[in-house]
């Protein structure tokens, strides 16, 4: 016979004998019992109840601050709603992305592409600028300092414009 299949016999047999001890300590409670009758002190009238003060169901965050998961799954989706066109959208998770996980440098180069399409350059300057700072050896990272080039130079020409 296996030891194995013998130590598994064992244990099922041991949790059996176990069980009734086990229920001994807790008996069913006794149905025929009467709950104890209330005090007489409890028939006055209660003056109205206070409100409640707390307050840390009002400041707590809908979601916790660090969620890597969470940033992946607005990544994802962030990416779906860019390349369907819906860039507002797109923009918001990218965001989210960014508060559920912090010094993650990949959201804001898609937030920056995004950013760009919808036509806020300054913006995306700013989002560009911070993905090379997370992230200074990016394997784009000349790619994207040549979009900053070009967005830099879209906007100051738009002020002397």
């Amino acid at each position: 016979m296996n030891p194995l299949y013998s130590i598994r016999i064992l244990a099922a047999f041991s949790m059996l004998l176990a069980a009734p001890a086990m229920n001994a300590q807790n008996p069913p409670p006794d149905p025929s019992s009467k709950p104890a009758s209330p005090p007489k002190d409890d028939m006055k009238p209660k003056s109205p109840a206070k409100p409640n003060k707390d307050s840390a169901t009002q400041s707590a965050p809908d979601q916790p601050i660090w969620d890597p998961l969470r940033a992946d799954k607005d990544m994802e989706v962030g990416q779906y709603y860019l390349h369907k066109g819906d860039v507002d959208a797109a923009i918001d998770r990218f965001q989210d992305a960014i508060i559920a996980k912090p010094g993650y440098a990949i959201p804001f180069r898609f937030l920056g592409e995004a950013q760009e399409k919808k036509g806020l350059k300054k913006q995306a300057i700013k989002s560009y600028q911070r993905y090379l700072d997370l992230y200074p050896h990016a394997e784009d990272g000349e790619k994207i300092k040549k979009k900053i080039d070009k967005l830099y130079k879209e906007v100051e020409k738009e002020k002397r414009d």
